[in-house]
């Protein structure tokens, strides 16, 4: 499944993530701190959904209440309500 999120209150403006199943095959962050964005996608890669959840939940990027990661598994409960 594909799945597409604009994200809030980061440097991203969206977020393009696949799943199969439970399982990230993909994750291409739209803007924001390129090498950052890279780097979660690469790590995710391979991951079950909801242990990213469990993990970037609640991070935040200078005081803004959010982050990339956290737009990640924002991004990630809603693809895994559909």
């Amino acid at each position: 499944m594909k799945f597409n999120y604009n994200t809030h209150r980061t440097c991203s403006r969206s977020i393009e993530i696949e799943l199969d199943g439970e399982i990230i095959k993909s994750v291409r962050f739209n803007g924001g701190c390129n090498g950052n964005t890279q780097g979660i996608s690469a790590i995710v890669k391979g991951m079950n959904a909801r242990d990213v959840i469990e993990r970037f939940k609640g991070i935040d990027c200078n005081g803004r209440g959010t982050s990339c990661p956290d737009q990640l598994a924002t991004a990630l409960e809603k693809a895994l309500e559909q």
